[in-house]
């Protein structure tokens, strides 16, 4: 089935060559960052997690939201789900191979990982990660190519899929939640430092996925015959709202605690976010921008007209995801190291080699998105 997700027209070709180049130039300069070292990225003692970890968080995110999909549509035999359930769970699978891809960046030297294999820590949470994630690429790559495989013959699913499905839900909750247990079990970064950390990573993911699964959808759309309902499409749009509300509303719990206990330490990344510290404030148009963002999204989710047309559905869509993005992705991440443990402040800028490697990351996954997606397609249009 794998070589329908390779025909197209020129235009189609040209694309996959594009997000191929973009992929060999991102190469490049990871062979770069092997041989020289970490440091060409931004990074530094006081900031030892950047760009890469920021990405990874966030793409965690985008490929546990695919149960908000899964829940619907196997639990609740929500039948409008039927084309986009398959859809949410290929970009799951290209959600955690990007996810793993900027770990291995990160790492500097790739062979690192197999630490974790030759020396197993159970009491290390990177260990957990690490195997949540591979079982979850793994289960929803199987259910997809299943499931697919079903369509293209006209067969109802084998029955030893559906324990498979009904395992993903509770895998998908656990991959965020023991993601969010890496910043939240680290005591000496106070912005992480919350018992709400993993409610919240949840909360954004389940605004931040279905809203660019409906971007994506809204390309296949344009580009095929391929119609998604629009009772589902709406209802993306439902799930994109409350996720989002839940999202604003957990920040403004965190904001609650650190400044009405007036606790320097618990404040001071939050003041560096939104205000500047001590003459630094490199981050507050971002962090700025995100906020504004998400709060017109939100007010443009409440009217139901908005949700039911499809234009402004996309453009919310839009603000979620770049408002999620830098949120969950660099505000979350550089806040928790200023200020240091020492009380310094060190900010953090984003290298070419850096954003090289970060783009060349980001052409993989969109490569196997179309891939994917087209053979999708392609196998659909044949069996009409």
């Amino acid at each position: 089935m794998i070589e329908n997700g390779f025909k197209g027209n020129l235009y189609y070709k040209a694309w996959l060559l594009f997000l191929f180049c973009i992929a060999a130039n991102g190469l490049y300069h990871y062979n770069r960052q092997i041989s020289e070292g970490l440091g060409i990225t931004g990074m530094s003692r006081d900031i030892s997690w950047g760009f890469y970890v920021s990405n990874f968080t966030f793409l965690v995110g985008i490929a546990a939201s695919a149960v908000m999909l899964v829940i619907p549509y196997y639990i609740h035999h929500y039948k409008k789900f039927h084309r986009a359930a398959l859809y949410g769970e290929w970009l799951a699978v290209a959600a955690v191979t990007m996810a793993g891809l900027f770990i291995m960046a990160d790492m500097g030297q790739p062979q690192r990982a197999f630490n974790i294999l030759l020396h197993p820590t159970p009491s290390s949470i990177l260990f957990w990660d690490m195997y949540v994630l591979t079982g979850y690429l793994v289960i929803n790559a199987v259910i997809a190519w299943v499931c697919l495989r079903a369509e293209k013959s006209l067969l109802s699913l084998p029955g030893w899929v559906k324990p498979l499905i009904f395992l993903s839900i509770p895998w998908a909750i656990a991959i965020h939640t023991v993601t969010a247990f890496l910043y939240a079990g680290l005591p000496g970064r106070h912005l992480w430092l919350t018992a709400i950390m993993a409610p919240r990573f949840l909360a954004s993911a389940f605004a931040s996925g279905p809203a660019f699964l409906l971007i994506l959808l809204f390309v296949v759309k344009k580009l095929s015959s391929q119609v998604i309902e629009s009772e589902a499409v709406a209802t993306l749009g439902k799930i994109m709202l409350y996720g989002m509300i839940t999202n604003i509303f957990f920040y403004g719990l965190e904001f609650f605690t650190a400044f009405y206990s007036n606790i320097p330490d618990h404040k001071e990344s939050l003041q560096y976010l939104f205000f500047g510290l001590d003459g630094h404030d490199k981050l507050v148009p971002w962090v700025r921008t995100s906020l504004v963002l998400g709060v017109i999204s939100v007010i443009m989710l409440l009217f139901s007209k908005v949700r039911d047309n499809e234009n402004m559905l996309i453009v919310s869509a839009l603000l979620i995801f770049v408002s999620t993005y830098i949120d969950k992705g660099m505000a979350l991440i550089i806040g928790g190291f200023i200020p240091s443990t020492l009380g310094e402040i060190t900010e953090y800028t984003i290298t070419w080699p850096e954003l090289s490697i970060t783009l060349g990351i980001w052409a993989i996954g969109f490569f196997l998105i179309s891939v994917f997606f087209k053979m999708t397609i392609q196998i659909r249009k044949e069996r009409a």
